[in-house]
């Protein structure tokens, strides 16, 4: 039995991610599930890059991000299915904070999208193939 979903998007990608998004509703509604909606922002923290951004930036992005969210998660699925869904912003390493958040949040399923490999995701696994990997719950990959 499935309690939790959560549901990783780039809010960046609407037009990729509501496909993503409406599979996740879909398997949360069918087997009567919370749905969570998880976005990752980059943390430039206190690396070299981190200095070049005011000391409120990752505030003001993770304020933008749930702004954002919160609007697609309404205009994809209805405000009915946005007002019970757990919006949820992760900052760091998007595999990270998916895994994170759902090990957090107890989730029985991940679903998340996943291009068309390239190259370079040959050598260095994109997002999806290392929360597949390293994930302890099931993980839904929707292309």
């Amino acid at each position: 039995m499935i309690n939790t979903v959560l549901c990783a998007i780039d809010v960046s990608r609407p037009e990729a991610e509501a496909k993503v998004l409406s599979r996740a509703n879909k398997l949360a509604e069918a087997e009567g599930a919370q749905l969570d909606v998880i976005t990752v922002i980059p943390d430039y923290g206190m690396s070299v890059v981190g200095g070049y951004f005011e000391e409120d930036h990752t505030a003001k992005a993770t304020a933008k991000a749930r702004e954002l969210l919160i609007t697609f998660v309404g205009q994809t699925l209805g405000e009915e299915v946005n007002q019970k869904t757990r919006h949820v912003i992760g900052v760091g390493n998007a595999y990270h904070e998916i895994l994170k958040t759902a090990e957090a949040s107890s989730a029985d399923l991940i679903v998340l999208g996943s291009h068309t490999p390239d190259f370079k995701d040959y050598l260095l696994g994109p997002n999806a193939a290392r929360v597949v990997r390293h994930s302890t719950c099931s993980v839904y990959v929707v292309r």
